[in-house]
């Protein structure tokens, strides 16, 4: 992508369809002025008095114990720098962001205008009782050390400046084990850090808590190593200088054990990387151009563990893994501080997690057949569900053996079931299907690239490397719209009405015929048929051209789908093909099927959509819970619709005993746990959070999708095509950008499975 147009996107991104990055959301109802009067006057009174007797209550009736301040000055932001506190607020609302799409944290992102930092400590000390936290971002050293210590000394809330300490927590973990891996002792671990700012040095310390000797360390900055002969140190650079006879960075790197950078890009070259110790630890954490390039440090050294900050490599060391993990555990206990104790507990936690079973789930994102402990696995992934119910409890538990916790956990079981409510669905899914597209890139075809959103999904596609991309239509026009979006790339582009693919067109239009001459078809009718771009891209796709295609934007569903059924073979065992659509909710991924294809499916139907829908959820890296919709439940009537989805389950429980499926069941019951177990407690989805459901006829699914999708908002990726042989789905008509690049996404996992299922 040109810079150009990186710049287009993201000020695009941050301007559209309104500014900023997270709104305020109402938590209670507000549809009646009997609503309105508990909202606000005159019942609003009643809390205000109970806080004015106790204001811990504060936490009992307002947000206060799940909201925290991100607050920066704006003196030290990203590789940005001193931009001021206007400039700053973008990054500031992104934190916020991730605050709460991680841990279901809110944020209020506040900018002082204030680098004096008695008047910058005055400011947050006066604001603190709104929060039950505070999160403090890009603040320049060595003044962030100062606000940092006296907040916490004056503020009985959590404080944290996550530049210094989520940098430290994380990579802390994953040098614990990668000095295990490598069998070195952490007390005689010769290690070299460069970089003196906020982060470096409190990375520094805490590796002096979990044993490394200030004897064994050397710091540079960008004037060598920090030697005691030095004039004018500051009080923290002075903590690490060193009085062995060292001066550069290059005199440094001899023999060291742990190379960790957080300095700038290209600092670090092989022959330096050479100069060290067997089994050398590199953290090149420099964003986003390392101090060493993670292909060229690890063909230098074989016996490498590499680290970076970057999520195209492994081990990266990522701050998302702490700041929104730590300080829910610290809100959850209402803890007075974030102590050194709980630091330590976040350490000891990610550092053990890694080195447990990973599940499927996180394999399946990062495509990998079975990540496990290691020198390319030191730390979990910042994808791992595990997160939000493993790190909480450790923050929590270490506040309360601190001293620090003001509500303490009894029920920890149920403490766990409360962090993994939390974790919701929302973009995670959307994540993890770009993710595994990324992967193992596949060739896609754009059949209707010649209209503008098409092509702009196509660049998006291109430039994101989620899939090569393959655009179909009329080139001139293509390559003016090409020119008119900036997309500059040299991809494929074909015209298949051009004399150019002629040949094309007789080849394909010759094996269309072999399949077609005793069903109506001449050869000249099936050659004139690959002019057109649906039968011309499916060929593509059926003679291994391409690897995926997705069409249907500016046509009709029905004319769209019958060149597919005619070209494209079924998978084994598929009589008919269904599809399916992946709502993504308040109340997380519900799979709906099938909702474009089959009109009034019979059992047999029913059942054989139920297992490839099934089949897709694992895709995705979820256990299937699948409940048959009806308007009657189990046997309280006996219309053919309900007999149809007793006979498909009955059939289920019968040669599928293992498989989560229940019905016929109301929409309801299925979606409301309580009301289940209390009506039905037999029902095989008792304590399971339903996630598919199969629907009786093609009006019910096709209407829920669209009602979810326009009334609540909800994502939806699909409708994917599922009992193809080939990775072909056909869009909605005039579906957006977004959902024809999440299409085009999901269309390349899906040629990933059929290519591994051969």
């Amino acid at each position: 992508m040109s810079d150009s147009r990186k710049r287009h996107e993201a000020l695009l991104y941050h301007a559209k369809p309104k500014p900023g990055k997270i709104e305020i959301v109402p938590t209670k109802k507000y549809a009646t002025q009997h609503d309105l009067g508990l909202a606000y006057s005159p019942g609003v009174a009643e809390p205000c008095l109970e806080i004015e007797k106790n204001k811990n209550n504060a936490y009992k009736y307002t947000s206060k114990g799940n909201l925290v301040a991100v607050i920066s000055n704006g003196t030290a932001v990203l590789g940005l720098g001193n931009i001021g506190p206007d400039a700053s607020k973008p990054v500031m609302e992104g934190k916020a962001l991730l605050f709460k799409i991680f841990a279901d944290i809110d944020v209020f992102d506040i900018e002082v205008d204030a680098t004096d930092v008695d008047k910058f400590v005055e400011t947050v000390k006066a604001i603190a009782p709104t929060f039950g936290g505070i999160n403090l971002e890009d603040i320049k050293a060595p003044e962030a050390f100062e606000i940092e210590r006296r907040l916490k000394e004056e503020l009985d809330i959590p404080v944290m400046h996550d530049d210094q300490h989520g940098t430290a927590i994380i990579s802390a973990a994953a040098l614990k084990n990668a000095i295990e891996i490598t069998k070195k002792d952490i007390s005689k671990t010769k290690i070299v850090v460069n970089g003196a700012g906020a982060a470096a040095i409190s990375c520094t310390r805490l590796y002096v808590k979990l044993g490394a000797r200030l004897e064994n360390i050397v710091m540079c900055d960008s004037k060598g190593v920090i030697r005691k002969d030095r004039d004018n140190l500051t009080s923290q650079k002075a903590e690490f200088a060193t009085d062995l006879d060292l001066h550069t960075l290059d005199d440094a790197m001899q023999n060291a054990d742990v190379f960790i950078g957080l300095s700038k890009g290209n600092v670090v070259s092989p022959t330096m990387l050479l100069s060290m110790a067997k089994d050398p630890i590199v953290f090149a954490m420099a964003n986003p151009v390392a101090e060493i390039e993670y292909d060229l440090a690890i063909a230098t050294r074989k016996d490498i563990i590499m680290a970076t900050g970057r999520s195209d490599h492994p081990n990266q060391v990522n701050n998302v893994l702490g700041f929104p993990f730590i300080f829910r555990g610290a809100l959850d206990v209402r803890a007075t501080k974030i102590n050194e104790e709980m630091k330590m507990a976040a350490v000891h936690a990610l550092a053990d997690l890694a080195k447990r079973s990973v599940p499927e789930k996180v394999n399946i994102v990062y495509d990998e057949v079975n990540l496990s402990f290691g020198r390319e696995y030191i730390i979990p992934k910042p994808f791992d569900p595990r997160l939000i119910y493993e790190i909480p409890p450790a923050i929590a538990k270490a506040a309360m053996d601190s001293g620090v916790a003001l509500e303490p956990i009894t029920d920890w079981e149920n403490y766990r079931e409360e962090l993994m409510e939390r974790s919701g669905s929302g973009s995670k899914e959307i994540r993890m299907i770009h993710n595994r597209a990324k992967s193992n890139i596949k060739r896609i075809v754009f059949a209707e690239a010649d209209h503008l959103d098409v092509l702009k999904a196509a660049q998006r596609v291109h430039e994101e490397k989620l899939g090569k991309v393959i655009l179909l239509g009329r080139k001139k026009l293509i390559l003016e719209l090409k020119e008119e979006i900036g997309f500059t790339a040299d991809v494929p582009i074909f015209d298949p009405k051009t004399d150019e693919e002629e040949e094309r067109r007789q080849s394909f239009g010759e094996v269309y015929w072999k399949n077609r001459q005793r069903k109506g078809r001449t050869l000249s009718e099936a050659i004139k048929l690959m002019r057109e771009r649906n039968y011309f891209g499916a060929m593509l796709v059926n003679e291994n051209e391409a690897d995926a295609l997705i069409t249907g934007y500016s046509r009709p569903y029905p004319s769209v789908l019958r060149p597919i059924l005619e070209l494209i073979d079924k998978d084994k065992g598929v009589s008919k093909i269904a599809a399916c659509n992946l709502m993504l909710t308040k109340q997380g991924p519900l799979f709906l099927a099938d909702t474009t294809i089959n009109i009034n499916p019979s059992a047999k139907d029913m059942i054989k959509t139920t297992q490839m829908t099934s089949n897709l959820v694992k895709m995705f890296g979820m256990k299937p819970n699948v409940a048959m919709l009806s308007f009657s439940n189990f046997g309280s009537s006996d219309t053919d619709t309900s007999k149809k989805i007793r006979e498909a389950v009955a059939f289920m429980h019968k040669h599928f005993p293992d498989a989560i499926v229940d019905g016929e069941l109301q929409a309801d019951f299925a979606l409301n746990p309580e009301l289940l177990a209390k009506e039905f407690p037999f029902s095989k989805l008792n304590g399971k959070k339903v996630n598919v459901l199969i629907f009786p006829n093609l009006e019910s699914a096709n209407i829920t999708y669209k009602l979810l999708k326009q009334v609540e908002s909800a994502q939806s990726i699909g409708p994917m095509i599922l009992g193809l042989s080939k990775a072909v789905h056909v869009l909605q008509l005039g579906s957006s950008v977004d959902e024809m690049v999440n299409m085009a996404a999901l269309a390349c996992v899906d040629a990933q499975q059929k290519q591994k299922s051969k």
